[in-house]
């Protein structure tokens, strides 16, 4: 197989498209609360998906999965249950230390541990640095943490001009850079168990699998994990709040019971979210798969990917009508360092 670092970018800029269009469909769900259509959604960005795709693109799955040493799936799977905790605690960092600070140590955090991590970890990271080419990306790494860092400034400078419900009351440093580091390490944990799937990977090309679809049966493994952690904060949540109910219809401040034309289409809404969200990592691994050498700057183009597209939702949604002229220019700033960062890595992939 002859790798294609630019047509890997595309695929990750594909997956970034993805994940920054997920939550769309969430806010159009009407009466459930928050634990009740994450986890509905959930069950087919966690478990539904990874499955089905898998199981059509991929040369005998189970006998692949069986074959894996299980010290493998442990690792893959601990991985994914750890990135879990990273999602969930990414809220609570951005409301004790800002949407600034917050979503600059979270995401900053996560795009070089993920990023320096596993090759650091495998003992290639000398060898990659020794080339023109790995310094190029890792110049591309290092221009991506100044673009979460000016879109993050870019965001706070906006609140600034327009109703904010937060106050300083709820601004506690001390407690937000704790979780804002452990979120911030957490999340970086997904790239960690793609990278520990490389045994399923060459399983599952022995199996006779195209290149392309190699990463799949690592999905529904790490994704297994994710989806323990996301599930018992959930159930926890819907015991706290009984919100149960909610799941057949039932519903309190409004209405009683919901209209099963509203209940389809809640059910649609968030298996349509659910999927789009799946689909990040479906194009991450196809874009891994064209990325050579330096497969592990996939995670860096998924991060400013993510960015740059939920920027432009953002924009398209009017969230930066009536914001200033600064903080227009700090996220004009930002964008650009993002694709410039994606361009780099690009061109440093394909020179090796």
């Amino acid at each position: 197989m002859v790798a294609n670092p630019l047509l890997g970018v595309v695929f990750h800029w594909l997956g970034g498209l993805f994940s920054a269009s997920f939550y769309v469909p969430y806010k159009k769900i009407k009466w459930w609360s928050w634990e009740v259509f994450w986890l509905t959604g959930g069950i087919f960005s966690w478990l539904v998906c990874p499955w089905f795709f898998a199981a059509i693109q991929t040369e005998d799955l189970f006998g692949v999965l069986a074959d894996t040493p299980m010290s493998t799936l442990q690792e893959c799977y601990l991985w994914g249950a750890g990135w879990g905790f990273g999602g969930l605690t990414f809220g609570l960092a951005v409301r004790y230390m800002g949407i600034s600070s917050g979503m600059a140590i979270v995401l900053g955090l996560t795009t070089v541990i993920g990023t320096l991590g596993p090759p650091i970890l495998a003992g290639r990271i000398g060898d990659v640095l020794s080339t023109i080419s790995g310094q190029i990306a890792f110049v591309g790494v290092f221009i991506t943490l100044g673009g979460v860092v000016l879109v993050s400034k870019a965001t706070a400078e906006k609140n600034k001009n327009q109703p904010t419900t937060e106050t300083k009351d709820s601004i506690d440093m001390k407690k937000g850079i704790g979780i804002a580091l452990f979120s911030g390490v957490m999340s970086s944990c997904f790239a960690f168990g793609i990278a520990a799937g490389k045994p399923i990977r060459e399983l599952t090309l022995q199996a006779g699998t195209d290149h392309l679809w190699q990463g799949l049966p690592v999905l529904c493994v790490v994704l297994a994990g994710g989806l323990t952690t996301n599930l018992v904060w959930c159930c926890y949540l819907i015991i706290k709040n009984r919100t149960g109910r909610e799941f057949i219809g039932k519903v309190e401040g409004g209405k009683s019971t919901l209209a099963s034309s509203t209940m389809l289409r809640n059910y649609l809404l968030a298996a349509c979210g659910g999927a789009l969200w799946y689909f990040q990592f479906f194009m991450y691994t196809m874009g891994e798969s064209h990325m050579g050498k330096y497969e592990f700057s996939s995670w860096t183009l998924h991060m400013a990917s993510i960015i740059i597209f939920s920027t432009i939702w953002g924009i398209a949604l009017m969230e930066w009508k009536g914001s200033n002229r600064k903080s227009r220019v700090l996220l004009f700033c930002g964008i650009a360092a993002l694709v410039l960062s994606t361009v780099a890595i690009g061109i440093g992939n394909a020179l090796q």
